[in-house]
């Protein structure tokens, strides 16, 4: 039972369900799964960022805005097609993403978080006050997106492109995580000086991580604009972000799974409450408090011991070893030598 419970066959069984939902369900229940693919991605990058790079940044609303206005206004400009404007938009967001990985290189924690933050406010401020560029606070409605010869509607048709980015990235994330990049991640997490010793490049992995995190943001961001056929500031403020880092922090920092899990419950949340949206921030952040304090390592590691699960995923550890997947407490290090 355990072994049928994995992770991997728990993913495939989530994809499988959710592949067959617009032949099953109505048209808002295929919205609602399409926002489960499209926060899956956001989840996912902002945790190869904050979970396993360790770098505590707040612009993850505004990658996933940069690439939802590059995919539009390339449409609605210059008549870009929608085919080209979407991997052109979580580019801008990528090459935006890996500008920040400069600041990176000097700060850190909370001084790195501030920047950010800045960042993710002056770039809501440009979408919402450069009425030539980006429409001003009353945002645009981009072309209608044309799948022929393919018999799709537009919903139906961005569900299918959904769910194969969200495939795709999540299984480049699961490989990438597990291999040089990933050990190389955890590594500049839990020691930058003694990642160095290492041999390892903070400057090239600091970019890499941030560049990673900006692409899928970026990628959400292009699909959220043809799923929605309206691109508007409002949908990438300050809550964007605090529902970012609540997916993760629910779901469990420095897992892929955990990513999943955080997407989601949180999309299910916001249906539940969806109606008290005054007082979304106030229950979102009492939300993060409380794991914060109670399940610091998010609802993945209650299923790891519930289910036994192994998740040395990213880590070929031995019997008497344990895969560093977490971050190890400061209290528990033993000073250096």
């Amino acid at each position: 039972m355990r072994r049928l419970l994995s992770p991997r066959n728990l993913i495939f069984a989530l994809f499988v369900t959710l592949a067959v939902v617009p032949f099953l369900a109505n048209k808002y229940y295929v919205f609602i799964a399409n926002l489960v693919l499209l926060y899956m991605i956001l989840a996912v990058g902002l945790n190869l960022l904050i979970g396993y790079a360790g770098q505590l940044a707040f612009a993850n609303a505004a990658m996933f805005g940069i690439g939802a206005y590059g995919a539009g206004l390339l449409q609605a400009h210059f008549g870009v097609p929608y085919w080209l404007a979407l991997p052109s938009g979580a580019l801008i967001a990528m090459v935006s993403g890996t500008v920040m990985a400069l600041p990176a290189l000097r700060l850190s924690g909370i001084y790195l978080a501030l920047v950010t933050l800045a960042f993710a406010q002056f770039t809501l401020w440009v979408m919402s006050h450069w009425d030539t560029v980006t429409f001003g606070a009353g945002g645009f409605s981009p072309p209608r997106i044309d799948f022929g010869p393919l018999p799709l509607t537009q919903p139906n048709g961005m569900y299918l492109l959904s769910w194969l980015a969200a495939a795709g990235l999540i299984w480049f994330a699961w490989n990438a995580m597990g291999s040089r990049i990933g050990r190389a991640f955890v590594a500049m997490r839990d020691g930058e000086i003694a990642a160095q010793a290492l041999g390892i490049d903070l400057l090239r992995y600091k970019a890499l991580a941030f560049a990673l995190s900006g692409f899928y943001a970026g990628t959400a961001g292009a699909l959220y604009g043809g799923v929605l056929g309206f691109v508007g500031p409002e949908g990438f403020d300050l809550l964007q972000m605090v529902l970012h880092k609540a997916a993760v922090v629910m779901g469990g920092l420095g897992s892929i799974m955990g990513s999943i899990i955080g997407a989601v419950i949180l999309v299910v949340l916001l249906e539940v409450i969806r109606e008290f949206k005054a007082t979304m921030e106030i229950a979102f952040g009492g939300l993060l408090l409380a794991f914060v304090l109670f399940q610091p390592r998010g609802i993945v590691d209650l299923l790891r011991r519930k289910l036994g699960w192994d998740e040395r995923l990213h880590y070929k550890a031995g019997p008497d070893q344990t895969a560093p997947s977490e971050p190890t407490p400061a209290a528990t290090r033993k000073p250096a030598e």
